[in-house]
C-alpha cells in the first residue's frame, strides 16, 4: 500500500477525503528568542467542502496565503476549520477564515476565555471575539464535526484539547494537535507542557488506541512529520523541511542558511 499518497509524505487519500499537509510541524523550541510555534496545518477536501485543521500563527499567514492560492484557493473557499486547542500557534489565524465554520471544543472555549491576560499562549482578544463569532461550533466529545471526521476530547496539554479521528475506508488519520506534539511524546508518554501529566499521560494511551485500531492509518502530531505503524513502532512519512535565512555579510545579496535538521536529516527512525 502507497502510505503516503507520493513520496513526500503531505499527500493522503483516505476513503473520500484529499489530505494535504500543507504545512509541516516542528518538534522544537527556540533556545534564546521565545517559541517557534511552528506548527501543523492540514487541508482536507470533500466534496464542496474544504476543512483546515489548525490555521497556525502570523508568522504563517502569507504562508498559508500563498499555499492555498498555489492549490488554486483563497481563505473564502475554506468552508471549515478544525481548531484542537486555543493557543496561538494553533488557532490565532481563524480570522482569516470568517465565514467558515470555525470548530473548537466547548470545554476549551470555556477555559481559554477565563485566562490571565499577558500570561499564556492563549491569544485574549481572539479567542473573546471566537466567543462570540455567529459561526463558531462548541462540540463536545465523540461529535461528528465534518464529513467522516470525529472530535475526541484529549486533555492534558490544554483543559479541552481535541484530537480528530478521520474515518477512511480501509485506514484512518488521526490528527492529534498538541494533546500528543511529537514522536518523543508518542514514544515516552511523557509530555513537554501539561497541567497535569497523568492526565496526559492517559490521554497519549487514547490517541495510540485511535491510532493502532486499523491497520495502515496515519498518525499526524501537532509538531512533527506523519508517522504510520510499522512492526509496531512509528515510522515517519516524508522528510522534515526546516531552515533559517540570515543576513551576517555587508550587503543582502550574501545570505547564510542555516539548517535546523541533525546531519542526517529528519533525525532517528
Amino acid at each position: 500500500m502507497n502510505m503516503s499518497g507520493n513520496s513526500d509524505g503531505k499527500q493522503f487519500r483516505i476513503g473520500d477525503h484529499a489530505v494535504d499537509i500543507i504545512v509541516h510541524g516542528f518538534p522544537g523550541k527556540s533556545v534564546c528568542h521565545g517559541s517557534l510555534g511552528f506548527s501543523t496545518i492540514v487541508l482536507i477536501r470533500h466534496g464542496e467542502r474544504i476543512a483546515l485543521v489548525d490555521v497556525g500563527s502570523f508568522g504563517q499567514r502569507n504562508l498559508l496565503l500563498s499555499e492555498l492560492a498555489a492549490r488554486d484557493l483563497t481563505p473564502g473557499d475554506v468552508t471549515d476549520v478544525l481548531l484542537t486547542h486555543s493557543h496561538y500557534d494553533h488557532a490565532i489565524n481563524w480570522t482569516m477564515f470568517k465565514d467558515a465554520n470555525i470548530v473548537i471544543s466547548r470545554t476549551e472555549m470555556d477555559w481559554s476565555v477565563k485566562e490571565p491576560w499577558g500570561l499564556t499562549p492563549v491569544p485574549e482578544l481572539y479567542v473573546r471575539e471566537l466567543e462570540r463569532w455567529p459561526t463558531l461550533r462548541a462540540v463536545s466529545d465523540g461529535e461528528d464535526v465534518f464529513p467522516g471526521i470525529t472530535a475526541h476530547l484529549a486533555p492534558g496539554h490544554t483543559p479541552g484539547c481535541l484530537v480528530f479521528v478521520l474515518r477512511g475506508q480501509d485506514r484512518d488519520m488521526v490528527f492529534t494537535g498538541d494533546a500528543c506534539k511529537n514522536r518523543a511524546e508518542l514514544l515516552s508518554r511523557a509530555t513537554d507542557m501539561t497541567y497535569d501529566p497523568a492526565v496526559s499521560n492517559a490521554t497519549i494511551e487514547a490517541i495510540w488506541s485511535h491510532w493502532r485500531e486499523r491497520d495502515g492509518s496515519v498518525l499526524v502530531p501537532g509538531h512533527d512529520l506523519p508517522m504510520v505503524l510499522e512492526n509496531g513502532a512509528p515510522r515517519y512519512l516524508g522528510r522534515r523541511e526546516a531552515a533559517i535565512r540570515a543576513w551576517y555579510g555587508e550587503d543582502l545579496n550574501e545570505i547564510t542558511v542555516i539548517s535546523l535538521l541533525p546531519e542526517h536529516g529528519q533525525g532517528p527512525e
